[in-house]
């Protein structure tokens, strides 16, 4: 965008925004200002809750533009033989920005905020604890993110969402600063709400709910604060030693003749001994939504229990002993690749015990082939795809061929697009006629999972062939060699197709809201009607034959 065009687009955005909220103040003013006044100021964990998922969807929204605008020039644009400069105005610094906003709203902007909803909601209820154990704090933990959110996107930071150095560094204006102060700000909500999780669990489970007993999903939320408290240091050390270097010339990153491979190599260290259990805590909470609609809608218990809450400890500790792996490339020792190597096969173990476990849980029940229950199976493949993947980038040959292409471009989205994002949409598709009392429309849903399941495949999977054929990641434009044009294309309809399913399920959550079907009995997933389920059915429960009357003794005869 020119120098011009910015200011334009955000003055214009601020003019629509104020239009629309005078025009709901004087339809709806005085229920809108007390609903902003309710939700202002409360510490109610479902209401903090509600704030976090749908603070986590705008922002989805948001970042999703991003993304369309960088397909729409890698496919439509150059796919079709034209320029992008001259066509969407996109230069090399302007898809920079793209390619970094993009990466940081969905990662810290969407997935964990959708995620500590989540957590807000269930966490206290399935421990049998009123309220978290510092509601206050949990309401400012919410209250730091949009703020953030608005610096990130006023940032137009354009260093990657690494921030890899010396690019960072040396980047001209403000936007990296604003970017950093952006990332230190959610920084600090994460660990006030980690540490919020932590101490709920530890200390305010109800009498009888011990830790063998407790749900999966809250053991993925007090692990998944272990990570956060462990791995957030990391950014915040590896951020200020950028703002250091850029403010007050120390150096740390940088020498006074530019930036030596040393700075590069200790920044990539400090980043992803964060960045990689990042991954898991992006995932962890995922995993334990699934586990939770599952065994309801298989009318069966979760089968593993123990497996599955070691093997989210297990993913806890190797998460710490792979970050290497993201540096094959970069010249360290091959003693060192060796070992990272195989702690990065390792974690292929409690994958595979989960995915297993899901599937045995599936095995024989009667399952509901509800809404939920698609989008459940839809993370499971998607999940296996992104696993199946990174276990053959942990191979130090092969990461040397794949790691600067779309093949890790595919591999990353799988475990976010196919796995995580699978898992939220189950959730608010299980959680919303509980909540809300009200169902959403089923054809809609439906429209909604088939459009968004084909639209992840086909975005996805054409990037493997990409990464095979060598197209390489981070750059805006490519050379016309194999089939990278038709590839891009086909990608890009898929982003399309995933776009605008999105569109569908935001009218349908909007509708339903305020218009959908009540739901007339207490629990919507309770027993449902035979012909609606698939499996064997239920055995029949055994007549009690009635108890045999004793007869009068005849009376005796003398």
């Amino acid at each position: 965008m020119t120098d011009v065009t910015t200011p334009l687009v955000i003055i214009g955005s601020v003019v629509a925004i104020a239009a629309f909220l005078l025009y709901v103040l004087s339809v709806q003013g005085a229920w809108l200002l007390a609903k902003i006044k309710l939700y202002l100021f409360t510490t109610d964990h479902r209401r903090i809750g509600w704030m976090y998922i749908v603070t986590g969807l705008v922002f989805f929204f948001i970042g999703g533009i991003y993304a369309v605008l960088i397909r729409t020039d890698l496919g439509f644009v150059q796919g079709l033989g034209m320029d992008p400069q001259t066509t969407l105005g996109i230069t090399p610094d302007v898809y920079s920005v793209l390619f970094t906003m993009h990466g940081v709203l969905m990662i810290f902007m969407f997935v964990l905020p959708t995620l500590a909803g989540f957590g807000n909601f269930l966490v206290p209820s399935m421990i049998g604890s009123r309220e978290m154990a510092l509601p206050r704090i949990n309401a400012i933990a919410f209250w730091l993110i949009p703020p953030a959110g608005v610096i990130l996107i006023l940032s137009n930071a354009n260093a990657g969402w690494t921030g890899y150095v010396p690019l960072s560094i040396q980047a001209p204006g403000d936007g990296i600063d604003l970017w950093i102060l952006g990332l230190h700000i959610l920084t600090v909500s994460s660990m006030l709400g980690a540490v919020n999780f932590l101490v709920t669990i530890l200390k305010h489970r109800a009498p009888g709910v011990h830790y063998w007993n407790m749900p999966l999903f809250v053991w993925a939320m007090l692990i998944n604060s272990v990570l956060l408290i462990f791995a957030l240091p990391s950014l915040s050390i590896g951020l200020t030693m950028i703002l250091s270097d850029r403010v007050f010339g120390t150096h740390l990153l940088a020498a006074a003749n530019g930036t030596p491979l040393g700075g590069a190599l200790l920044y990539q260290n400090v980043f992803w001994f964060f960045a990689h259990p990042e991954v898991y805590i992006m995932v962890l909470p995922a995993f334990g939504i699934v586990s939770t609609i599952l065994p309801k809608l298989a009318r069966k218990d979760i089968f593993g229990y123990g497996a599955m809450a070691i093997a989210l400890g297990a993913f806890a500790v190797l998460s710490f002993a792979v970050w290497e792996h993201h540096m094959f490339v970069t010249g360290i020792s091959t003693n060192v690749r060796f070992v990272f190597m195989l702690a990065t096969f390792a974690v292929a173990v409690p994958s595979a015990v989960k995915t297993f476990n899901w599937v045995a849980t599936l095995w024989g029940g009667r399952i509901w082939m509800a809404l939920p229950m698609w989008f459940c199976f839809a993370f499971i493949t998607g999940f296996v795809i992104g696993g199946l993947s990174g276990v053959m980038l942990a191979s130090i040959p092969v990461d040397y061929l794949y790691h600067g292409t779309y093949f890790v471009v595919a591999h990353f989205h799988y475990i976010l697009l196919g796995g995580t994002l699978m898992a939220i949409f189950a959730g608010i598709y299980f959680y919303f006629p509980i909540l809300t009392r009200r169902w959403y429309n089923q054809r809609l849903g439906q429209v909604h999972f088939v459009m968004t399941y084909v639209g992840v495949n086909v975005l996805l999977f054409p990037m493997f062939i990409l990464g095979a054929e060598g197209m390489p990641r981070r750059v805006y434009t490519y050379l016309w060699a194999g089939n990278f044009q038709a590839l891009n294309f086909l990608s890009t309809i898929g982003a399309y197709v995933l776009g605008i399913g999105q569109l569908v399920f935001a009218y349908n959550m909007m509708y339903s809201y305020f218009a959908g079907e009540p739901v007339t009995v207490s629990d919507p997933w309770g027993e449902e009607l035979p012909a609606r389920m698939t499996g064997p059915a239920a055995a029949p429960t055994p007549t009690r034959l009635p108890t045999p009357v004793p007869t009068a003794s005849p009376p005796e005869v003398g």
